[in-house]
């Protein structure tokens, strides 16, 4: 039987750095954010309806996401409209992994907004990934393009840290070193039985 660990953790918590090491360690994972952008780029499987729904937001390239962003801003209606669109082919996409990892031990579901969508309900436990809220503020505010106003934002639309680590199975902890966090998240595919060696 398939254990699958959700895994979240809000924006510069080390998230895709932790997945990343259950990926190096043969844990099969499934990134909901790269599912989307593959469905939303260039030949995009999704593009036809967005672009009926939305004229204008595509192109060659793929999705305009700029532009998409400043459609839907304060519009309830058109997200939701987006989200009808975007949500089946995702959850398609994620039983197709499922399927396809239906002998692995363990997997992992990547998924930014876990909590928020309530994925956590299709799911055996929970991993979140956490670090203190200074380190969390340096590495987003390190990016290119962002700003205060934006982190602000970001955090706004997110469930709180603090209450993601009440609502974990498991905490990952990435405010360390990189050899620190890699054994946390060893130690967890070990007791779970998964990776190459499980």
């Amino acid at each position: 039987m398939t254990h699958i660990l959700g895994l979240t953790g809000s924006i510069g918590m080390g998230k895709s750095t932790v997945a990343g090491m259950f990926r190096d360690l043969g844990v099969p994972v499934f990134d909901a954010d790269a599912t989307v952008h593959r469905l939303q780029g260039p030949d995009g499987a999704l593009l036809p309806a967005i672009e009926a729904a939305f004229p204008g937001t595509t192109g060659p390239d793929g999705l305009h996401r700029a532009t998409l962003r400043d459609r839907i801003f304060g519009d309830p209606a058109a997200r939701n409209r987006l989200e009808a669109i975007v949500h089946p082919a995702v959850a398609a996409e994620r039983q197709r992994f499922l399927d396809d990892h239906a002998d692995a031990p363990l997997v992992v579901l990547d998924v930014p907004l876990l909590f928020e969508t309530g994925g956590n309900a299709r799911c055996d436990s929970v991993a979140v990934a956490t670090a203190a809220p200074d380190v969390q503020r340096a590495r987003v505010l390190a990016r290119p393009t962002m700003t205060e106003s934006a982190f602000a934002a970001i955090l706004a639309s997110q469930l709180p840290d603090a209450e993601k680590r009440q609502r974990a199975t498991h905490l990952i902890h990435t405010d360390t070193t990189l050899a620190a966090t890699r054994a946390q998240v060893a130690a967890l595919v070990a007791c779970m039985g998964g990776g190459e060696g499980g």
